[in-house]
């Protein structure tokens, strides 16, 4: 008989399989290339495409069916997308381009739905749910902009540090910087023993804001392998360079198959 906590992972875990298996979500990643200022042809896309740090510009005829919000791209067309709204997107039939902002430049990430990563997607392996990973944890405001690079070469980022989490985990005092997941939530990148064996290089962890007194819940169970764990076309952030667990996590996604 299954238990009310397992139940609950078990519909978790399924609706996240279900995103992830999305037409042009991360598995549909097949190409990430660089604009630069001077126009130039992507592969296996249409029309001029450059990029002056601020807004990408696309030079193509209407007949080579790029659009954007349903109209056809015709002539010199440019993309600046509204700060903090994610980035702008251009349509090629059933593929998606993404007019990637990273680090002052732009990338254009092609994302199609009939990639192999997404049509032989089997779902993600995982630990067993065990409520002994779920934990309290003391939350310790700290707001800072910490520089952590990212897992693509040429690509830095930074994370709008809010404090520090403590905890004890396999009988160890534990710590990790916890980062602005947005609506008071924390998200925590973090390595462990596990990384590189059962688990990808590194994973996340979102949880809810923190209580009034302090305490916020850490459910390992609900750990993520981040996008760059299923394609290689992915930018993550890699987590802050103290966020390394001295405890094997045995909870949470295992690394793709």
């Amino acid at each position: 008989m299954t238990d009310d906590f397992t139940r609950a992972w078990r519909d978790w875990h399924e609706h996240r399989e279900a995103a992830l298996a999305q037409p042009h979500g991360w598995l549909s990643l097949t190409a990430f290339h660089w604009l630069d200022e001077e126009p130039a042809p992507l592969d296996g896309l249409p029309g001029l495409w450059s990029s002056d740090g601020t807004a990408v510009t696309v030079t193509a005829k209407a007949a080579d069916g790029l659009s954007a919000d349903g109209r056809a791209v015709d002539g010199t067309v440019e993309f600046k997308a509204p700060a903090g709204s994610g980035p702008a997107w251009v349509d090629y039939g059933d593929k998606r381009l993404e007019l990637a902002p990273r680090g002052g430049r732009h990338a254009v990430r092609v994302r199609d739905p009939l990639a192999p990563t997404r049509t032989g997607f089997t779902g993600v392996p995982a630990f067993d749910p065990d409520p002994a990973w779920v934990v309290r944890a003391e939350f310790t405001p700290a707001p800072e902009l910490v520089d952590v690079g990212s897992v693509r070469e040429g690509v830095d980022q930074s994370l709008h540090a809010v404090g520090t989490v403590r905890f004890d985990l396999g009988g160890a005092a534990q710590e990790l910087v916890a980062t602005d997941a947005g609506e008071g939530r924390l998200w925590l990148l973090f390595r462990d023993p596990t990384n590189g064996d059962t688990t990808s290089s590194f994973r996340q962890l979102t949880a809810s804001a923190p209580d009034p007194d302090g305490t916020v819940e850490l459910d390992f169970n609900r750990s993520l392998n981040m996008p760059c764990a299923f394609t290689d076309y992915g930018t993550c952030p890699l987590p802050p360079g103290a966020n390394r667990l001295t405890a094997a996590v045995t909870a949470g996604e295992r690394k793709p198959s």
